[in-house]
Parts: C-alpha cells; sequence; structure tokens
C-alpha cells in the first residue's frame, strides 16, 4: 500500500459504504496473459474519478469487469453495489458507458442512433440531448457513415452524458476530439457530477484528468501503484519553488534543502516537501529573492514517478 493509499483511500480488502465501484484483489487472465493482477479501485459515488496506465497496463480489462463483459478470475467486484459477475442488468440499467473506438450503426443518422440508444436503456432526457447536441455543434441529421471518428464520439457521449443514469464509465473518451470540444467535454463532465453522477474516467491524457478528476487510481502492469484525491496526492509530493536572488544573498532554508546554483537564466529551483514550504519561502521573501513561484506536484509528475524508466 502506498502512502497516498493511506492518506486518501481504502485499503485494498474494504469497502466503504459510499464506494460506487469497490473492487479488491482482481484477476483476470487471458491464457497465460495476466491481463489484471490484484488490481484494488475504489471510485466514491459522486466522484469524478480518473483511472491513469498506458496502453497494455489493464485499464480497459478492468472496465470490461466492471460491466460483467468479461468475468474475473479472482478478486471481489462491486458496481453500484452489485456484482457484475452475477447481476449485469442491474448495473447496465444505471450505467452509460463511452468506449474509446464507437462502433455505431451506418445506416442511422445521429438522431435516429440517439433514438437507438435511447430504446435500449427505456429511458431518456430529450432537453438534455438537445442542449448537448448544440454544446458539441453535432449534426444529427447526417448518416453515421458520413461521421468522423471525432463526430461518432460526439454521437455516443451525448447520449451518454444525457442518460439518466448513476455512473458514467468513459474509457479514452475524448479520441479524436478536437481541443474546443474537449473543453465542452469536460464541463459536462463537472455538471454530471454536480448532479450527483459518478464518472469514472480512463484517459492518457493526463492534462485532462488532472482538470476534472477529484481522485485519481494509477496502475501498471495489471495493478494499482497509486490511488486517493489529487490534494492529497500532491500533498505527499515535493513542491517546485523557482526564484532569483540578489548578489550575495544566503537564504537560511530549511534542513536538508540545499539552495542550487543559478541557471543560465538566473533562476534557481528548489524541491521541498509540502511541511517545509511556508518556511522556504518566508526564507527566501527575507533574503529578498524575487520572482518567486511555488508549483505543487502535478499529475504528470505523479505518473511519471512509476513510469518514467520506461520513458526513456
Amino acid at each position: 500500500m502506498t502512502h497516498a493509499e493511506t492518506a486518501a483511500g481504502p485499503a485494498a480488502g474494504t469497502r466503504a459504504p459510499d464506494d460506487a465501484i469497490a473492487v479488491s484483489g482482481l484477476v483476470k487472465t487471458f491464457g497465460h496473459l495476466c491481463a489484471v493482477d490484484g488490481l484494488d479501485l475504489h471510485v466514491r459515488r459522486g466522484q469524478i474519478h480518473g483511472f491513469l496506465g498506458p496502453n497494455g497496463a489493464g485499464k480497459s480489462t478492468t472496465i470490461r469487469v466492471l460491466l460483467g463483459m468479461y468475468h474475473r478470475d479472482a478478486g471481489r467486484v462491486r458496481v453500484l453495489g452489485h456484482d457484475p459477475a452475477q447481476e449485469a442488468g442491474p448495473i447496465t440499467r444505471r450505467t452509460a458507458y463511452v468506449p474509446g473506438d464507437v462502433a455505431l450503426w451506418p445506416s442511422l443518422t445521429g438522431a435516429q442512433t440517439l433514438d437507438a440508444f435511447a430504446a435500449l436503456r427505456g429511458r431518456r432526457d430529450r432537453n438534455r440531448e438537445a442542449e448537448l447536441i448544440d454544446a458539441f455543434n453535432l449534426d444529427p441529421s447526417k448518416p453515421v457513415r458520413s461521421y468522423s471518428k471525432g463526430n461518432r464520439q460526439k454521437v455516443a457521449l451525448i447520449a451518454a452524458l444525457a442518460a439518466p443514469c448513476d455512473l458514467l464509465v468513459l474509457d479514452e473518451p475524448t479520441t479524436g476530439l478536437d481541443p474546443l470540444q474537449e473543453e465542452v467535454f469536460q464541463t459536462c463532465v463537472r455538471e454530471a457530477a454536480a448532479a450527483g453522477r459518478t464518472v469514472l474516467l480512463s484517459s492518457h491524457l493526463l492534462d485532462e484528468v488532472d482538470r476534472v478528476c477529484d481522485a485519481v487510481t494509477i496502475i501498471k502492469d495489471g495493478r494499482t501503484v497509486e490511488t486517493g484525491t489529487l490534494a492529497a496526492l500532491r500533498h505527499l509530493r515535493d513542491s517546485t519553488i523557482t526564484y532569483r536572488l540578489p548578489d550575495g544573498a544566503v537564504p537560511e532554508l530549511p534542513r536538508g534543502i540545499n539552495a542550487p546554483p543559478a541557471g543560465a537564466d538566473g533562476m534557481r529551483r528548489i524541491s521541498a516537501p509540502a511541511e517545509d514550504v511556508p518556511e522556504a519561502l518566508s526564507a527566501l521573501i527575507a533574503a529578498g529573492a524575487q520572482g518567486l513561484t511555488c508549483t505543487p506536484a502535478s499529475l504528470e509528475d505523479l505518473f511519471m514517478r512509476h513510469y518514467e524508466g520506461e520513458a526513456r
């Protein structure tokens, strides 16, 4: 268990009563390949929870287990209080799912596709659909076969975001969207959470997750390596302080933090644990530091802590 799990998330094998998703020790194999190897995932109700890992880490396999598409080999899984291996129906009725590569009926128009999704679900919010069609700038009169990948994603996102449901499971949902439409997506996800829905967002876009998620789970090789609220995870990592000193100034920095030489731009950068940041800033201000900034650990910092060796 990581320090972040201790500070910000339930321990493996436990389930808080307000968990919308509770996974402990999940194992899923395909022949000799172990795609998920003892994974833990806890998503609180009403939370936007980022699910991070590179391709092949086990994210999509885990999601398919949550939705009852795959049966697990070991572990405990509950989604909205149900076991997907035995009760996939109740989960499906209360969940909207958007995969990263949407396959739609090519002969239908966008509007007819939304009709079909609504008929399968048995419930519909036409007003919200209309708002989302406008927000995503989709022409629903065109046939699906004429849509780009981004427009196919828009149809699936509109159907999911407008659906009267409790849980949104989004697996790389913005593939093919342009930056402006990604902004629309992020706004809509926040609105869904504000309305009381739970969102599980699997994405490789760290900036997207950093902007909208309350908490994250990072996985590697089918295992959970970090989990917790973003605020708590950042608190457990060093902040970066950047500054410029007047000639001859020597600040009395906290023990263990050494002042580095100035860079070519005259700026210096130090890393400080959260508990030492106030003292370090006070010392630098007293020494007359200029251009002073303090940046908490980014989600990329947290992610690369586990993957930096593989990225080189």
